[in-house]
């Protein structure tokens, strides 16, 4: 069977995609910056007619089109609209990939039929898109660098099986997919179009261009293999039971749920995966559903330990008159290999993460976190938080060669006092307190390089002071200003 090959071509896709989720009249073009400046990415046909170009700048292309509208170009959201029109494309084979930011390539071979043949399923293909608001230009040919040129360059629809050749010979170099300086390179020897490239020894195009120019006109000639190669599917981890009879005690609903883990845990296992959360689904015979979530604080697949963490969250369910499907899924996930057993150390580990889960399950990820040592002097500024579910604790807080800190850190509070001698009283918050020892200075600079409202008043000498009330403070004096600050409690 000969291979045939499907290439579709979407010249506007950026435009489309920003008017389809958000419409707009008149000129309309999408923005990005290149080397600081503002250029036009993309254009809809109104802003085309204005004479407006891709590569424009912005300045430029408002003194042409004054009613101008244009939004900042999103690379992120196209690829991933554009992953999703693949999956959508599998509709018509299974071998679909990605070409490029603004296309796609089919391998339609042995299943065109299938769509009433290649005109049909053209035509099909183009005008589902055409209803989602996409300008299409589609061909297929037998070989993909082939299909590429007459979608790009040519009249597009179907080139029969054997005329590849003939109707490649009228088109622009630029239809073999060659980079922009090569071409400009060729058509300063005066070859123009895919026929001239035919006319020239191959051994001295390849010693001035590289092998690149005979190679991708093989490779539209069929001369040099091209394969279609899809992106691969991440794995699905999902396992679900119908049930014969509708079930309606918890002991029945945590036994379907032990089945299901199990099953589920024995997919992970062999994928050396682990579970950051589950995802269970129950379906009660009158069509409504329960959909339940939960997260773990490690990658997990072991199901006597998630069990209980499903059920507690199962807590109060209505099963209403019964349960006769239960969905359960894993996601995310992530890699777990096999690892070897140790000693208490790791069961502690996994005793801490087991605790995480549960508080984070009852009041939310972002609620539970830790604080983890970071790369600044400023007392304030000396650790982050984060979330502990998400984040491996520090293990060089003991290693770190800076001077004690209170135990107990807040906003500086201004005290009477002046001059560079720690006042022998002061009073604070209300009370008199009087100083028995105090040790010091630590002289501490702000960041320079970063503007810290609180730290305007310049450096800071920090005191660790003794105080007949028993409690140990941390005071710094400001030379700039001298004035004194009380910053912290030690113990």
């Amino acid at each position: 069977m000969p291979r045939r090959i499907l290439s579709l071509w979407l010249p506007r896709f950026g435009p489309d995609l920003s008017l389809r989720r958000n419409p707009v009249a008149g000129p309309f073009a999408l923005v990005a910056k290149d080397r600081g400046a503002d250029r036009l990415v993309g254009l809809n046909p109104e802003a085309a007619a204005c004479r407006l170009a891709p590569g424009m700048g912005l300045a430029d292309a408002r003194a042409l089109c004054p009613d101008l509208l244009t939004r900042p170009a999103d690379p992120r959201g196209q690829a991933q609209a554009l992953e999703t029109l693949r999956r959508w494309a599998t509709r018509y084979c299974p071998w679909v990939a990605v070409d490029g930011t603004d296309g796609l390539v089919l391998d339609i071979t042995g299943s065109a039929h299938l769509a009433g043949g290649e005109p049909a399923l053209l035509e099909d293909l183009t005008d589902r898109l055409a209803r989602m608001g996409f300008a299409t230009r589609a061909a297929s040919a037998e070989t993909r660098g082939a299909a590429w040129a007459m979608a790009h360059y040519g009249a597009g629809g179907v080139v029969p099986t054997g005329a590849a050749e003939r109707a490649l010979m009228a088109l622009p170099l630029a239809a073999l997919r060659l980079e922009g300086d090569v071409v400009e390179g060729l058509e300063r020897l005066g070859l123009r179009i895919v026929r001239d490239l035919t006319q020239i020894p191959r051994a001295n195009l390849a010693r001035r261009f590289g092998p690149g120019p005979m190679m991708r006109l093989d490779q539209a000639l069929g001369r040099l293999a091209e394969p279609v190669t899809p992106t691969p599917e991440a794995p699905s981890f999902a396992v679900r039971l119908s049930l014969p009879e509708p079930i309606g005690l918890m002991g029945d609903i945590e036994a379907g749920i032990a089945r299901l883990l199990d099953r589920l845990c024995g997919h992970l296992r062999q994928a050396e995966q682990g579970a950051r959360g589950l995802v269970l689904e129950l379906s009660r015979v009158d069509g409504s559903a329960v959909h339940l979530e939960i997260g773990l604080a490690r990658a997990m697949r072991d199901a006597s330990a998630m069990q209980p963490l499903l059920m507690r969250a199962l807590e109060g369910m209505d099963a209403g008159f019964g349960i006769d499907r239960m969905r359960l899924s894993a996601a995310p996930v992530e890699p777990l290999p096999v690892q070897q057993i140790t000693t208490s150390g790791a069961q502690a580990q996994d005793d801490l993460a087991d605790l995480l889960t549960r508080l984070c399950n009852r009041v939310g990820f972002e609620h539970v976190t830790r604080h983890l040592p970071a790369d600044s002097h400023i007392p304030e500024k000396a650790c982050t938080l984060a979330a502990a579910a998400y984040s491996e604790p520090a293990r060089d807080w003991a290693g770190r060669d800076t001077p004690p800190r209170p135990l107990t850190l807040f906003a500086p509070e201004p005290i009477a006092g002046q001059g560079r001698t720690v006042p022998r009283g002061f009073r604070w918050r209300g009370q008199w307190w009087r100083v028995t020892a105090a040790q010091g200075p630590e002289r501490i600079s702000p960041e320079w390089w970063l503007d810290d409202p609180s730290w305007r008043s310049g450096l800071r000498d920090y005191w660790q002071v003794q105080t007949d009330r028993g409690a140990r403070l941390w005071l710094f004096h400001t030379p700039q200003r001298d004035g004194w600050c009380v910053q912290g409690v030690f113990g």
